[in-house]
């Protein structure tokens, strides 16, 4: 008789092993984020960074739920439904695109943990979520996506589900400082690259800066700019504004993406990647893409310590 007893609230993931990648970025889908709109993405990152994609779904199994009662493996067979189905489509579309394509089904209590331990035993270097905007208030992104984003061993990108580029021409980059705007250059120069697009590389100041601030920024997005080759297309903006988030949110009006770095605040729940890429992300056109620089060693350490704890 089959053994279907549980597994005591870990993680488990299919049992292969993956072999080495130079570069490997996990998509998180479950239904209804739209496969294309993220695989897209990620397809576009792993074929500049020469690397290979992970498609992981997940199955929950909350503690004490008579889900609970089953073997992980016994949930994956029986139970996996649209999640397989997930996975199947996202790796049929990337057929063809020369990009190496993987899938793995999960089983966790939640989400959130599920994924954040993937990427941490798989070695991914980032991670893309969708993020459905749903106007919540207890949370930026969901509370599921808000976890990932403050806890992955690794470089973290929330794309906006619902608004999607037929083609990419104009690549809106505001230009922020820090590793976090470092990780957006590369990510819209990946999506450029891909697309033969140009990119507005934009700094705003404030209209009463002094002429120190607006030499300043006119070096920042040089600097910037110089960082986005192979691209040739890019114009350097920098423009005077009395609120950053409405004048990047106008800004996405004549672009397709809009690329930008959470800003430099406490890692909080509520502030998981600053006030303004989330009010960008709520009210800009077209498609929209938060990056958060992942610190995979602290990361890493704090994931295996709530572990051990």
């Amino acid at each position: 008789m089959e053994d279907v007893r549980p597994s005591r609230g870990r993680v488990t993931t299919d049992t292969e092993t993956l072999p080495s990648a130079d570069y490997r970025i996990a998509v998180a889908l479950q239904a209804p984020t739209p496969v294309e709109q993220l695989l897209r993405t990620a397809l576009d990152l792993a074929a500049d960074n020469d690397g290979e994609v992970l498609i992981v779904s997940v199955i929950t199994k909350p503690r004490g739920s008579p889900f609970s009662l089953f073997t992980d493996e016994f949930i994956k067979r029986e139970f996996s439904g649209d999640r397989q189905e997930i996975l199947d489509r996202a790796i049929a579309l990337a057929d063809g695109s020369g990009v190496p394509i993987r899938g793995r089904l999960l089983v966790g209590p939640d989400v959130s943990r599920a994924i954040e331990q993937a990427v941490s035993e798989f070695d991914c270097d980032a991670v893309l979520l969708g993020w459905h905007d749903r106007r919540r208030t207890e949370s930026v992104f969901g509370r599921n996506v808000d976890r990932v984003v403050t806890r992955a061993p690794c470089d973290v990108l929330v794309e906006k589900i619902g608004h999607t580029a037929n083609s990419v021409e104009r690549i809106l980059l505001p230009a922020g400082k820090g590793p976090n705007t470092e990780l957006a250059a590369s990510v819209a120069s990946a999506i450029a690259v891909a697309n033969d697009a140009g990119i507005d590389v934009l700094r705003l100041v404030d209209q009463n800066a002094s002429r120190a601030e607006r030499t300043d920024a006119h070096e920042h997005v040089r600097t910037v700019g110089e960082a986005l080759e192979p691209v040739t297309a890019v114009s350097l903006l920098v423009e005077e504004t009395d609120s950053v988030a409405e004048t990047i949110t106008e800004a996405t009006a004549d672009r397709d993406v809009t690329v930008l770095g959470a800003t430099d605040r406490t890692w909080t729940q509520r502030l998981a990647v600053g006030p303004t890429p989330e009010k960008v992300g709520r009210n800009a056109q077209g498609t929209v893409i938060v990056t958060r620089r992942g610190d995979r060693l602290t990361s890493t350490l704090n994931y295996w310590l709530r572990r051990l704890g």
